[in-house]
């Protein structure tokens, strides 16, 4: 039978409503915010309580509101900024639909305390669900309004146990008190928690927009900014901001856009503007980029969006156009002055033994003794005691590694206890030119200062899973295991290219599944303009299966007719890779490998393959077993194939792959002052 159609009860409905509208703390915020600004404030003070979920109170010096008003104000669709539906078309400012108070109402419990000019005192008031719960009672208070909003979604329970912690809720509103306070320079913005002092965020209204963006993102961001500006009568349209230069770049990309002075996001947008940064920055580094457009109002439709965090406008495709030629020919021009950072604590050349002091016991001796001071002596032994032994639980066993299902058909690290005669006697001999070209290129590219360190390394012990100390000579060392590891690896690919032994998964992996899994990740940056995860998966499991017998012949990466995989290259003995980033690799391999140049695409593989292979940044299991042994992989594997195999690249020497933290020379004169 039909089901009846029924009116829903207007609680429901408004409920349903401020869903929309108010998402989270900081879209309550945002709301509240342009009605300050819309109320020509210039001094906006927000305080938050347990990430705006206790309190979100917010104050400004604006126009304030009329006492008559205060009944209605938080009433569904009332404004003062819209009359009929044509204003729509022409609207300048930020509200305008009359549903940011009203949600609000709807959710939590909202006071507001306000004062116009000509009033001789402030009102106080109430609101529960949209209604006054008691007439406006006047009080003490300054010009402007004053909106306090508790309790967020206390009648909402399955929206407020979706939100996050208090800190992630407060991250979310700092990013647009922020944004907001960048944009709307001349304006001062202060954000800080709750009985504390200090302000997160303090802008002053006389600073310029670059200097907030320094107060907020730093120093090193504002000092490479440069500024653009582009203007098109035909398309209607000014655009104007602040974008970083070459010399700046970060992982993720920060992109703040105001369109008609609107905090909006575009993602078509921003990936217009940084597919220009592609030629200027290192693969995988991102800008940041501040970008006001105005585009002519009749062209610009702001009510697509019930948080209008969204925008659309006529001519889309040409606008990015232009923007992409405005930052460009920026870029170009300040590449000519780009700056690098060096490092100086490192040898540039072969590092010779220490300097022996000379001394004389009697000024007429002809002979002068030579004598090596205390501070001069290279204190190593490699029997004793490492860093793990001062842990309180000390444990110096070898942990088991299980390496089982592995074929070893292939050649195997060269040290003492591999690679015999007849393992290197059936090598297979590469002739490939592009291989050989890389493999000169290691050998071109190796730093003669720090090749010496790496081969004569004391291993000390592992500061964390991201790096580890080490002592050559009178000298201590910091490592960066992730990035030491991943060249290590990208340098076995090539040194053992096509002689590969095999690691053999215990169960086939369909690649179609794997693909699915790394789109179905934030990292993956898929959006619905690249098309269905489906076809997208399809794509990568057709291109490796078409290029299966060059991954079985040279990297001994078996696929099967059926689209699984069923073998990994064994590049080290003993050391497995993590399977959770196989479908990261996965999708890596069809997207970022550059499969029509012979030579580009052994060189991206390769460096996919390390990245997989290389020791993660951060631990996978927090376990002790596993954190020991992890320990012991890398003081054992890592950096012991590193002393034999590794040719370190010349900027390990500049990017603190490799730092120089002590010195036993100059801790003695430390030692002597005191």
């Amino acid at each position: 039978m039909a089901g009846i159609i029924k009116k829903l009860d207007e609680t429901v409905v408004n409920r349903i409503a401020a869903g929309e509208v108010v998402q989270r703390p900081a879209s309550a915020l945002k709301e509240m915010i342009e009605n300050s600004l819309d109320a020509k404030s210039s001094n906006i003070q927000v305080v938050v309580k347990s990430g705006g979920i206790k309190m979100l109170q917010i104050q400004d010096n604006g126009t304030g509101i009329k006492k008559e008003d205060l009944d209605i104000v938080c009433e569904r669709f009332t404004t003062s900024k819209l009359e009929k539906f044509d204003d729509l078309a022409t609207i300048s400012t930020y509200g305008f639909r009359g549903e940011a108070l009203a949600s609000i109402s709807h959710v939590a419990h909202v006071t507001i305390t306000t004062k116009t000019e000509d009033s001789k005192c402030a009102f106080k008031i109430k609101y529960s669900d949209g209604k006054p719960l008691h007439a406006p009672k006047p009080c003490a208070g300054n010009k402007g309004t004053q909106i306090v909003v508790e309790d967020l979604f206390y009648n909402m329970s399955v929206r407020k146990n979706a939100l996050r912690n208090a800190s992630e809720e407060y991250a979310k509103i700092a990013e647009v008190v922020s944004r907001y306070a960048i944009h709307n320079s001349g304006i001062s913005f202060t954000l800080k928690k709750y009985g504390e002092g200090n302000s997160d965020v303090h802008t002053l209204v006389n600073a310029t927009t670059r200097e907030n963006i320094r107060s907020i993102f730093g120093a090193n961001v504002a000092k490479e900014l440069l500024d653009f500006e582009v203007k098109d009568s035909r398309l209607k349209f000014t655009a104007k901001g602040l974008v970083s230069n070459a010399n700046y770049s970060v992982k993720k990309c920060t992109f703040l856009l105001f369109i008609n002075n609107r905090l909006v996001d575009s993602t078509p947008m921003r990936k217009a503007i940084e597919s220009v940064y592609a030629a200027y920055l290192p693969k995988n580094m991102h800008p940041f980029i501040y970008l006001s457009l105005d585009i002519f109002p009749q062209n610009v439709d702001v009510n697509v969006h019930p948080t209008k965090h969204e925008v659309r406008f006529l001519n889309e495709a040409e606008i990015f156009e232009k923007l992409q030629q405005a930052v460009d020919s920026k870029l170009l021009g300040s590449n000519t002055s780009r700056s690098f950072l060096t490092q100086t604590l490192l040898p540039s050349g072969p590092v010779s033994a220490p300097e022996v002091s000379k001394s004389t016991s009697n000024a007429n001796d002809t002979e002068k003794e030579k004598r090596i001071y205390d501070h001069h002596l290279v204190r190593t032994d490699s029997k004793e005691q490492k860093l793990e032994a001062f842990f309180s639980s000390p444990k110096t066993e070898s942990p088991k590694i299980n390496n089982e299902g592995c074929n070893k058909n292939g050649p195997e690290v060269e040290n003492n206890s591999m690679s015999t005669s007849e393992e290197l006697a059936s090598r297979m001999e590469v002739k490939l030119t592009s291989v050989l070209e890389l493999r000169k290129e290691i050998e071109e590219k190796c730093h003669a200062g720090l090749l010496e360190i790496i081969q004569n390394l004391t291993f000390v012990g592992c500061v964390d899973q991201k790096f580890a100390l080490f002592q050559h000579n009178t000298k201590l060392y910091l490592g960066n295991t992730h990035e030491i590891s991943k060249e290590l690896f990208y340098q076995l690919m090539l040194k053992d290219f096509g002689n590969f032994g095999a690691l053999r998964l215990s169960t086939p992996a369909p690649i179609f599944d794997l693909a699915l899994i790394a789109l179905d990740s934030e990292d993956s940056g898929w959006t619905v303009a690249d098309g269905p995860k489906e076809e997208l998966a399809k794509y990568v499991t057709q291109l490796l299966k078409s290029k299966a017998a060059m991954l079985d012949e040279y990297f001994s990466m078996e696929v099967d007719e059926e689209g699984n995989l069923l073998t990994l290259p064994l590049l080290l003995d003993n050391y497995d890779p993590s399977l959770l980033n196989l479908p990261n690799l996965i999708l890596r391999l069809a997207s970022d490998v550059e499969w029509s140049s012979e030579k580009e695409c052994f060189e991206t593989f390769c460096q996919e393959m390390s990245e997989f292979y290389a020791v993660p940044e951060k631990p996978l299991h927090q376990s002790e077993e596993n954190e020991i042994q992890n320990k012991w992989m890398v003081e054992h594997i890592i950096y012991a194939t590193a002393k034999k195999c590794l040719k370190p690249p010349t900027p390990f020497s500049t990017d603190t792959t490799i730092l120089q933290v002590a010195n036993l020379p100059d801790l003695y004169k430390v030692f002597e002052r005191c």
